[in-house]
């Protein structure tokens, strides 16, 4: 396994093992970041005003990311944020997750800094139209262009407490996590035919004797839990007992946890 895909600290816990907070291995906030961008499609993108000097502009941008992570936009000469990125190509793309539900401040979002350059259609189009389809439409407009942000820094925020800067160089070498795409499937299979298997894996595994447990969220690592007891609801992390690299080998490590917490 390369070096620099786990969080610092983290190491596997054999099974069996009582597992605590600390030992519970995380994707790093490069990974993560990565993820979100992976499976968002619009972000809000920050230009210098031309027009009044000192002031951001906000645009809703739809977006594509490259095998780096690297948004590429296909915008028109005549809007706004166009001819701001003609006079100052700085620029940042704030992207929150997708389908959040709840405290919008308890959810995940990122914001990419850089400098956007033009892109050749070649290069991009491709990749641009497998994200926005109705694109194709404009693609003869010889007022529309394709340009990309080239990444210099990013900061991620995960929710309550988890937050932090990431180099350009962790952003574009870290991967999207492999259960991006089915993580709804697998928290909303778990949540509605498995209650009382996320019970007995938060006792056996989270040391929690809970009334109440929901998936919340899960990635090759692990997974969280939002806990219900006598006095409290809190969140906590189990980690897997191996990575799952995609979705059979989770719902099969999944299983697996379950039988160990059926046998203490």
């Amino acid at each position: 396994m390369a070096s620099g895909r786990f969080s610092a600290g983290a190491s596997f816990i054999p099974s069996g093992a009582k597992v605590s907070v600390k030992s519970n291995p995380e994707p790093s906030l490069a990974e993560r970041a990565r993820t979100l961008i992976s499976l968002a499609r619009t972000g809000s993108l920050s230009t210098h005003s031309r027009k009044f000097a000192g002031f951001p502009f906000g645009s809703v941008m739809p977006y594509a990311a490259d095998v780096l992570g690297r948004p590429v936009f296909f915008i028109s000469s005549m809007a706004m944020h166009t001819q701001n990125l003609h006079r100052d190509p700085r620029a940042s793309l704030l992207i929150a997750q997708p389908d959040s539900s709840g405290d919008p401040l308890a959810a995940a979002r990122v914001t990419l800094l850089g400098t956007t350059v033009e892109a050749p259609a070649a290069e991009v189009r491709d990749l641009y139209l497998s994200r926005h389809e109705n694109a194709k439409y404009w693609q003869d407009y010889t007022d529309f262009a394709y340009h990309r942000l080239e990444v210099s820094s990013v900061y991620f925020i995960g929710g309550f407490g988890v937050m932090g800067w990431v180099s350009a160089e962790e952003y574009a070498t870290a991967q999207p996590d492999p259960l991006a795409e089915a993580a709804p499937e697998i928290i909303r299979h778990m949540n509605a035919d498995h209650p009382d298997a996320l019970l007995l894996i938060a006792h056996r595994f989270a040391g929690e004797i809970a009334t109440e447990a929901f998936m919340t969220a899960v990635d090759r690592l692990g997974f969280h839990l939002r806990l219900k007891t006598a006095d409290r609801v809190h969140g906590r992390r189990v980690a897997f007992l191996r990575e799952a690299s995609n979705k059979d080998e989770a719902r099969a490590i999944l299983m697996e946890m379950v039988r160990e917490a059926r046998s203490h």
